[in-house]
């Protein structure tokens, strides 16, 4: 059989004044012959982390059936329309976390690792299972990984218990002594993903001679659809319009910055409401996974002791000081509202990923998304029965609706274990773990 070669590389840009663009998969990317090999059978890897801090009212979040999710509960409600690639996992643990505190939550939830307890810059904990995957399937792609969060990461010294804070501000560490500051102001993450680097002063400049990304890339981009069939360039159209989707919520942000009132823990210029700020992380995401611009990401939906409010969820209680609830009915009923609440945003960007078709699939096939915190019960700091779940893989043979209870506490190191062995990443033992999670896969 003689194969044609590929008439468009995968690496394909859009270039202009500033401005880099990378492209979905086209059908002009794969020879007709083998392009079910780069779908369904053989998908791009990609994986994600999506943290939670302060655990959960693990009552409201359990799935009530011990086998499937066919009666969510209330916490988990959100994920009904996408239940069928979800398998939530109770009575999984954090060993290392302990002694129990908010930065060794932070700290272990994706090390799996005991920090150093330090005051000082001398801290040291453990390379990350997001780092570790970025080592193996980031290095074909124009980030490796990528780190986001929703709150800004400037406090410094001791956060905790005599901890550094450097445990609790970041998720990612690329060896034990160097962690991945995670980066909070969509412009920043936009400019990282489609812009052409540079120094600050040079971005600026840059954004200034154009009121769009894409006014940079208009003629490169009519050159290109002149090559590409029908199919393509509706894919393109559809593709390049989310990202000036993500652009103009950005500039409105921007514009509407100086009336908003001061948050202390949210960065100048970004949505003054929680809601968009999230959702706009997450749609950020979403276009570095389709560009295939990284196939690694984490996100902290708030950082451990955040005080910040939920007003839109009924609640006014700070969140930290509820997760404090003393076993009071009434404040453990409010935390598990803004349990809910997060969940439900990620519930939005699961169905996004469900509905962008990629291949014979659509990106939440491709994907696996880690969702969950380092610790259990707040009000105890305790790192037992964490609330997790895992989304997407479905091209890689993760079964859905499922829910894994285990009946002696497992560590949250098997799950990392499966997942990083899912994308290409052959270990032995992560962290404390005892073996791969065999039931989750096909």
């Amino acid at each position: 059989m003689i194969l044609s070669r590929k008439s468009l590389d995968r690496r394909t840009f859009l270039r202009g004044m500033g401005a880099t663009i990378s492209l979905p998969l086209l059908d002009a990317m794969v020879p007709a012959a083998t392009a079910s090999t780069l779908t369904a059978a053989n998908p791009v890897r990609r994986l994600g982390y999506v943290f939670i801090p302060m655990g959960s009212d693990i009552t409201r979040w359990t799935p009530r059936s011990k086998d499937d999710l066919n009666q969510l509960s209330p916490i988990l409600e959100p994920l009904a329309g996408v239940k069928e690639q979800l398998t939530v996992l109770s009575n999984l643990e954090l060993q290392p976390a302990y002694p129990g505190t908010h930065a060794t939550s932070n700290a272990a939830f994706l090390s799996a690792a005991r920090a150093k307890r330090t005051e000082s810059s001398d801290y040291f904990l453990g390379v990350t299972a997001d780092q570790i995957a970025a080592k193996q399937i980031g290095q074909g792609t124009q980030l490796p990984s990528l780190e986001l969060a929703m709150d800004l990461m400037e406090t410094v010294g001791q956060c905790d218990n005599g901890y550094a804070c450097v445990y609790q501000n970041n998720l990612s560490w690329s060896s034990p002594t160097t962690p991945l500051p995670a980066e909070a102001h969509p412009r920043l993450v936009f400019e990282s993903l489609f812009g052409e680097g540079g120094t600050h002063r040079e971005r600026i400049n840059s954004l200034k001679r154009r009121a769009s990304l894409l006014d940079a890339v208009r003629d490169d981009l009519a050159s290109l659809k002149r090559t590409l069939g029908a199919g393509d360039r509706a894919k393109m159209d559809e593709y390049l319009e989310a990202v000036r989707d993500v652009e103009r919520r950005i500039q409105l942000a921007e514009s509407t910055a100086k009336d908003a009132p001061r948050d202390m823990e949210r960065p100048v210029g970004v949505p003054a409401e929680y809601a968009e700020h999230a959702r706009l992380m997450f749609d950020l995401q979403l276009l570095a996974f389709r560009g295939d611009i990284t196939r690694v990401s984490t996100f902290q939906l708030a950082r451990e002791t955040s005080n910040r409010t939920y007003p839109e969820t009924g609640v006014t209680d700070p969140h930290h000081p509820l997760s404090h609830h003393g076993n009071d009915p009434e404040k453990i009923e409010r935390m598990s509202r803004i349990n809910r609440y997060h969940v439900s945003l990620f519930a939005e960007f699961l169905e996004k990923l469900r509905d962008t078709p990629e291949g014979e699939g659509n990106l939440l096939d491709h994907s696996l998304i880690l969702y969950g915190s380092g610790m259990g019960n707040p009000n105890l700091h305790d790192h037992t029965n964490l609330p997790v779940l895992v989304a997407g893989g479905a091209a890689g043979g993760m079964k859905g609706n499922r829910h894994l209870r285990y009946d002696e506490p497992t560590p949250l190191a098997n799950l990392h274990l499966s997942l990083l062995d899912k994308v290409g990443v052959d270990l032995e033992k992560f962290g404390d773990s005892t073996g791969p999670i065999e039931a989750l896969f096909l």
